[in-house]
């Protein structure tokens, strides 16, 4: 999954948060990012990818790349993750939040 990265990792993300509530429940979906990915302008993202918990009889799977570092406070920065679900029990969730903080820029 990471075979683009070329250097060990120099951080990650974790992130507790629950999905949208749809049909009637949300899943609860932690995660644990991949390592920080350079881009063309300077910043970093993550990828993620795994299932939600498993909540009313089923679960989802999620793939997704984060946004750019956004700087907070004593030099930490958080990433704003956007995503869906796969579609299952014919409905899908969406994630939207950030992520848990992380040292550097």
């Amino acid at each position: 999954m990471y075979a683009h990265v070329k250097s060990g990792p120099t951080h990650n993300h974790g992130s507790v948060t629950h999905t949208s509530c749809d049909d009637g429940h949300a899943h609860q979906c932690l995660d644990v990012t991949g390592p920080a990915v350079p881009t063309t302008n300077g910043s970093h993202v993550h990828h993620a990818e795994g299932w939600v918990m498993y909540e009313d009889g089923h679960s989802h799977y999620y793939k997704a790349v984060s946004g750019p570092a956004l700087p907070i406070l004593n030099n930490y920065h958080v990433h704003n993750w956007d995503f869906n679900t796969t579609i299952d029990d014919r409905h899908r969730h969406h994630v939207n939040g950030p992520d848990m903080p992380a040292p550097g820029i």
